[in-house]
């Protein structure tokens, strides 16, 4: 059973009942990201999600951790481009120690001047560590070169001189903007009582005050199709292609899913099969779908030997003429659609799994699909869907390159 409330305040709950289950997860998303940092405020997003975990008049940071550590129970956070979402997983028991701690944190914490200090320190190592894995760091370059204009190219961590410049003043601004109760989702999967959930979920979260919306609109960031070529001192060349794509929004999310199974997404790949096990040029080569709200882009990724670089483009740029000019045999395009939906379920097993498919369709898009809408959809995609995103997706050849290494 699964269902949304809304509590007074306009804070949006969705809920996935798992009764087969002894867990349950629980996520706190707000709908604030890097693509909606100002100049000034490059990192703000990471950096607060950082802090919230620092410690309240109440609790420590480090009675934060054993709190959770006590029951046996997870507690975590990650920032995204649109989203920041902190989460706890535990015993279906445990679900009011997740809401009592999630919103203490949420509402109280001090942002201590030592503790900025410290978390800066541990931001901009974060950064340099990020810096040292060029196939890591590629794909934030690739990002940053089709989209230059505007936040959303910009790394979720930030840049280290912004870093240093930001304040509590500045965090407050921030969290006042973008931290309100029409923002944020609290979203909740596992085993747990229906009829006592909402006064739960009120109980924490419900005198949480309205708030006038100061979030900007998505404006689309323009698409460039500009090429960038960082040298380092690297055994391999990694290197990045993005093509222009559709918004998560569109109708044409899961074709593209498809096409990007068939084309790298495994290693029954066309990609993989011929240049990793059939030419040997490449440790790892594949491709993937990026959906924001209102752009999208579909990327290919490879690490190789210097001398392989042109050969490698050839082969990959070679198979893809191939995918647009053949049309898949009936066979292919079966075990592509089984391979996507037989993905999709396994991946949503978990309560964790629900959690994040729930928290983030509900803050981005407004609504939840149910798994059986999303299957039926997978397996409707037609051979029309196909050529129609793949003639959006390649035949213009809209794409920006990026490179890290001895080129």
């Amino acid at each position: 059973m699964d269902g949304k409330i809304t509590l007074d305040n306009g804070l949006r709950i969705v809920y996935e009942k798992m009764p087969y289950v002894s867990s349950v997860s629980t996520g706190v998303w707000v709908g604030a990201g890097s693509r909606f940092e100002k100049d000034n405020e490059r990192g703000i997003s990471h950096l607060i999600e950082h802090m919230l975990f620092k410690g309240t008049p109440t609790r420590s940071g480090k009675q934060i951790a054993e709190e959770i550590d006590n029951i046996g129970g997870q507690i975590n956070a990650f920032t995204g481009k649109e989203m920041t979402c902190y989460y706890t997983k535990t015993l279906d028991t445990h679900l009011e120690i997740s809401l009592d701690l999630l919103s203490d944190m949420l509402f109280n914490s001090l942002f201590k001047d030592e503790d900025l200090n410290i978390e800066k320190n541990v931001v901009l190592e974060e950064i340099n560590l990020y810096n040292d894995s060029p196939e890591e760091l590629i794909h934030d370059i690739v990002q940053q070169t089709v989209w230059p204009q505007g936040a959303l190219g910009m790394p979720v961590l930030g840049t280290p001189d912004v870093l240093n410049n930001i304040g509590r003043d500045e965090i407050h601004d921030y969290m006042r903007r973008m931290y309100y109760p029409e923002n944020c989702v609290i979203a909740i999967a596992g085993n747990f009582d229906e009829s006592k959930l909402k006064d739960q979920v009120a109980k924490y979260f419900g005198t949480w005050p309205e708030t006038t919306p100061q979030k900007d609109e998505c404006n689309e960031t323009i698409f460039t199709p500009e090429e960038k070529r960082i040298k380092k001192d690297t055994e391999q060349v990694h290197f990045c292609t993005a093509y222009k794509s559709i918004s998560a929004g569109s109708a044409g999310i899961y074709p593209i899913m498809l096409i990007n199974n068939v084309i790298g997404g495994g290693m029954s790949s066309r990609l993989f099969q011929k240049i990793r096990e059939q030419y040997g040029l490449v440790y790892t080569i594949y491709s993937y779908p990026v959906f924001y709200r209102c752009e999208g882009i579909f990327v290919i990724y490879a690490g190789m030997n210097p001398g392989n670089l042109k050969q490698v483009m050839d082969l990959m740029d070679g198979e893809i003429e191939e995918f647009i000019n053949n049309e898949i045999s009936e066979d292919a395009f079966a075990k592509a659609k089984d391979q996507l939906k037989g993905g999709y379920l396994l991946s949503q097993e978990s309560t964790g799994a629900r959690m994040n498919a729930i928290g983030k369709a509900e803050l981005l898009y407004g609504r939840v699909k149910t798994k059986e809408e999303i299957t039926g959809q997978i397996m409707s995609i037609s051979k029309e869907d196909v050529k129609k995103f793949t003639d959006i997706l390649f035949k213009d050849k809209e794409r920006g390159f990026s490179y890290i290494g001895k080129i």
